[in-house]
């Protein structure tokens, strides 16, 4: 397949860049933070001091108004503010990455409202709304963190009460959290200004196949969710961009340990579990920790530190031989034993420090550390014994030593972060893999024992330095301009498999099996193993080198006109990418001999003829460059249609790019450095003797690696071949909104028609044609027709392609002590379409990624509303619950491989199915809390989440029909015990002790 030439007029954008950069450098230095502070803009008399007061911290920011009376205070972390300018003074909550406006001139002083500052329930004032923003975006207050239903302490929670989002957890525990109907790698969150993305996995940094939380819930203040058109200071994000703040410590000692438990008595069984013949498995969930914050020095030094903590035992499907039940009978009787109930324990510690120093009242340092430690057993149940299960070793360790420097007339931020995050899936046992089969069909499995394979041993992760710094201009008329730069150098580690845990493969009959003995066999018919190459490692390290810049102006063009005008260009050159030498063997097999010479007489024509040209993947060192075509524009507006900030007008259209994950750019090297062999046991047999795939069983194969690593007696690179496009691009997404704002008495309400096209999202598809070009003929793809000594050719290149439009609806009447209740609706309708849907980057049902047709994807329902409510009740008890319903999502599946009603020369194609169902979720958690003042300063308060009340078995498995008598009519029903969107009810108690 060519690859795609895109029109790029060069020296323009060459200039774009050069003046890009000479604004930041005029700006005084680098600058590049995703700021969780506040903007507070307006008027006041004309040269009046306007002064901003944390009435927590003491921490002052001071600013003259200028000749026309207009004052910026920016980056101001979120809190409650006294703010005076003259005579005038007016007590104001600031919230999350929030720009709101406060006119004192010859204003009134306000009287006292109700609302929460970060770190204590005094009541101060009501937080201003952010109204003059083109963002789509919503907040999430630290009220709604503390009471409403959570089925994990994972934060990112409550981002599932936004409009546009979804936050899902599986029968495993393991979360995701997704905008739009993107892929959840294009999710990207930034605490403290600092991007949590993993550059293996995309998404946030420490979630892959995780059951923890990537930051600890009392560590966080709150956030604010942005599902499309944020501005130009966002980078690496496709989707929506999560910016948290997290808490300080205050003048005051305040803290709050807590625990929370749930058991397998305090929930019904899965659906897995109502099967015949399985019961409920004995589980339990332990959270706990504690958070401690105060001064150091009064008004100017304070900390915060918190640690939560998680102790599991998550249900996993029961152990159980495939096949058929009654051949577990043949199995010998201490693999039986393995058979049954199995949990999967995971564990996880979390530690959160942060000092932050007021150095007079125009310098501010702060310094925070997160430590975050896991271990779990994972793939385990069904097929897999708990002994061959692999255990996820988890680690993640950031540094962030910032510092403010506040001017006259601007804001300068300095940033350094360090990250060392890693992902270490291991063997729970290492030795040999038995691999127990139905006779000597080696896909026909009975059961996994004794250890996991040596292809689930990995070693993936990213470490690494970033300097980065933002100035904000704050003097220039109506316009407040922030421009920056960063520049990140992190080491990017990919490792695949490992030459340990060799698979051996025994042969079980029940007696239906003729001329195998009945029972299983002592010894092995077949051994799997791994090799490196010679001189190569299954391993690759190397240096992403990336540079960020951008200028972001929001101009105040009348009273009511608000335009946010900016432009960002992102650049990364990962080595091993733009640097790759394709192997002298690999280069020889794919240019060498065809598989059939007297059709094509090398492999390359073959490919050729299949509409692939080779070269656009073969690599000397010098075919590649990084993609310096990243530009992304950004233009929003919003207007105030009467002045009173009652009525607002906003849209926007912009572009942001996300990037290639190297957990898949990695894996032309690691890929091309290990052989995989598959070698048959003559005994068992009865294969002649070959080299590399037949000998006579030696029991010094069990024993000793040196003597197994003596099968493969020529060391080739046998494995699979993957390679990459020459000419990759980044993926990116086109964001366009419309909506309305609108504040009526206590509430507030949002509409917006938002349309996303995301493009060049990178996929895999199979390289393999049969002699003559073809991909497909009867009724099978040319998988035995592989570059000569080698496995399969995987292809790697941009392709995938995503189109979604979503009305957005919101309604919101925050909480306050006076009026005792707060309620949320957030309704989402979706429309999204697409060549490959999901987290999908395998594309092996069309010869590439451009004859996938576009259907309706599974990725999000077409209707899902959201609703949350908190009500006081007498005696300081509080009521609080969460409704979810939604439409089931489209079955994304592949049609084609039984020819329903089409010729063997057909091409399966993917289609999209309606689920039977109504509801794809229909779900009702309630909670209730009850406050004891113990004293004047401490409280206790007991806690009930009762999630899913109602118990509804939100049935996400499905049974299709395809069709009789080669007529293709599908036919859809549920499985009855298969998986669920959500978990069975389940109550959780806890407890928290606040001081």
């Amino acid at each position: 397949m060519k690859h795609r030439n895109r029109t790029t007029t060069q020296p323009q954008r060459k200039l774009l860049t050069c003046a890009l950069a000479s604004v930041l450098l005029i700006a005084g230095g680098q600058a590049l933070a995703q700021s969780s502070n506040a903007t507070l803009r307006g008027k006041a008399e004309a040269g009046a001091q306007v002064t901003a007061t944390n009435t927590a911290t003491g921490s002052k920011r001071v600013v003259t108004a200028n000749s026309d009376g207009n004052y910026a205070l920016v980056g101001l972390p979120p809190g409650t503010y006294s703010v005076s300018a003259g005579g005038t003074e007016r007590t104001v909550t600031l919230q999350v990455a929030t720009s709101v406006n406060l006119d004192l001139a010859g204003a009134p002083a306000a009287p006292a409202g109700d609302a929460t500052t970060l770190d204590t329930v005094r009541v101060t004032a009501p937080p201003l709304q952010e109204v003059k923003t083109s963002e789509v975006g919503t907040n999430v207050s630290l009220k709604q963190i503390n009471t409403v239903p959570q089925l994990t302490r994972n934060f990112l929670e409550f981002a599932d009460t936004v409009p546009g989002m979804q936050f899902t957890t599986d029968g495993s525990g393991h979360s995701d959290i997704r905008g739009g109907a993107q892929t959840t790698s294009a999710v990207n969150v930034y605490i403290d200004g600092v991007g949590q993305k993993s550059y293996l996995f995309g998404g946030v940094s420490g979630q892959q196949q995780s059951a923890g939380n990537p930051f600890p819930q009392l560590a966080i203040g709150e956030y604010k969710v942005i599902t499309s058109n944020y501005k130009a200071e966002f980078d690496q994000v496709g989707s929506a961009a999560i910016v948290a703040s997290t808490k300080s410590g205050t003048n005051e000692f305040h803290g709050e340990v807590f625990g929370r438990t749930t058991n397998s008595s305090f929930r019904q069984p899965t659906a897995a579990e109502l099967e015949p013949g399985k019961s409920k498995q004995k589980t339990h969930q332990d959270e706990y920790g504690f958070a401690l914050g105060g001064p150091i020095i009064q008004d100017k030094m304070h900390f915060f530190f918190s640690y939560e903590g998680k102790g599991f035992e998550i249900s996993a499907d029961p152990v159980v031989p495939g096949m058929n039940v009654g051949i577990g009978a043949f199995l010998p009787q201490d693999v039986q034993a393995k058979l049954g109930p199995v949990t999967r324990p995971f564990k996880e510690d979390l530690y959160f420090g942060k000092l932050s120093w007021d150095i007079g009242d125009n310098d501010r340092l702060e310094f925070s550390a997160k430590v975050r430690e896991e271990d779990s057993r994972d793939s385990v149940g069904n097929t897999t014994t708990a002994d061959a299960a692999k255990v996820n070793n988890n680690s993640e360790k950031r540094y962030d030593l910032s510092w403010e420097h506040y001017g006259e007339s601007y804001l300068n931020e300095m940033r350094i972060t360090y990250e060392d995050a890693f992902f270490n899936p291991t063997a729970y046992t290492i030795g040999n893999q038995s691999v127990y089969t139905r006779g000597l069909v080696q896909n026909d499995v009975v059961l996994f024992d004794d250890a996991t394979s040596g292809l689930a041993i990995q070693l993936k992760g990213q470490k690494g330095p970033a300097f980065q710094n933002d100035i904000t201009f704050t003097s220039l008329g109506d316009h407040v301009i922030k421009a920056g730069i960063k520049y990140k150098q992190v080491d990017l580690t990919q490792s695949e498999n490992s030459i340990s845990n060799p698979s051996f493969y025994y042969a079980v009959n029940d007696g239906s099996i003729p001329g195998l003995p009945v029972g299983t066999a002592t010894v092995p018919y077949m051994v799997k193993f791994n090799l490196p190459f010679a001189g190569a490692t299954p391993s690759v390290t190397t240096a992403s080198k990336q540079l960020g810049l951008y200028i972001q102006d929001d101009w105040n063009v009348t009273d009511r006109l608000q335009l946010n005008i900016g432009l960002r260009w992102d650049y990364e050159e990962i080595p091993s990418y733009v640097d790759n030498v394709t192997p002298a063997e690999v280069r020889a097999a794919l240019t060498g001999p065809g598989t059939n010479p007297a059709i094509s007489a090398t492999y390359a024509e073959q490919l050729l003829k299949g509409g692939i040209d080779i070269n656009d993947y073969l690599s000397n060192g010098n075919s590649r460059k990084a993609d310096k075509d990243n530009f992304a524009p950004r233009l929003g507006f919003s207007f105030d249609l009467g002045g009173d900030e009652r009525h607002v007008i906003f849209g926007g259209i912009g572009r942001s790019y996300d990037r290639n994950l190297y957990d898949y750019m990695g894996l032309e090297q690691v890929k091309s450095a290990l052989s995989g062999y598959e070698v048959r046991f003559s005994d068992v047999t009865g294969c002649t003797p070959t080299p590399n795939s037949c000998a006579p069983f030696n029991p010094a194969y069990l024993t000793d690696p040196a003597a197994l690593a003596s099968l493969a007696t020529s060391r080739v690179r046998n494995g699979e071949i993957d390679l990459l496009n020459n000419d990759l691009e980044t993926p990116y997404s086109d964001q366009i909104s419309l909506g309305m704002r609108n504040s009526v008495g206590e509430w507030n309400t949002s509409a917006t028609l938002a349309y996303i096209h995301s493009k060049e999202g990178f996929v895999f598809t199979l390289g393999n044609r049969y002699p003559n070009g073809d991909w497909y003929q009867n009724g099978s793809q040319p998988w035995g027709h592989t570059p000569p000594g080698f496995g399969a050719l995987i292809l790697g290149d941009n392709g995938i392609e995503t189109k979604t439009t979503q009305l957005l609806l919101s309604l919101d009447k925050p909480y306050t002590k006076e009026s005792g209740w707060g309620f949320t609706a957030a309704y989402t309708w979706s429309h999204a379409k697409g060549n490959r849907g999901g987290d999908e980057h395998y594309a092996f049902d069309a010869p590439t990624i451009e004859q996938y047709p576009f259907i309706d994807l599974k990725a999000v329902p077409e209707h899902r509303l959201v609703m949350t409510g908190i009500y006081d009740l007498p005696w300081n008890i509080t009521a609080s619950a969460k409704l979810t319903l939604s439409t089931p999502p489209p079955l994304n599946e592949v049609v084609g491989w039984y020819n329903y009603g089409a010729p063997d020369t057909t091409l399966p194609r993917p289609v999209a199915l309606d689920a039977p169902q109504t509801f794809g979720v229909k779900q009702l958690d309630l909670s209730l809390s009850k406050d004891m003042f113990v004293t004047e300063n401490v409280t206790v308060q007991v806690r009930a989440d009762l999630m899913n009340a109602l118990n509804n078995d939100n049935l996400s498995g499905y049974i299709i029909n395809w069709g009789g008598g080669g007529v293709y009519n599908p036919q859809v029903s549920q499985q009855p015990y298969g998986s669920q969107f959500t978990q069975p009810r389940a109550l959780f108690l806890s407890a928290r002790v606040i001081w």
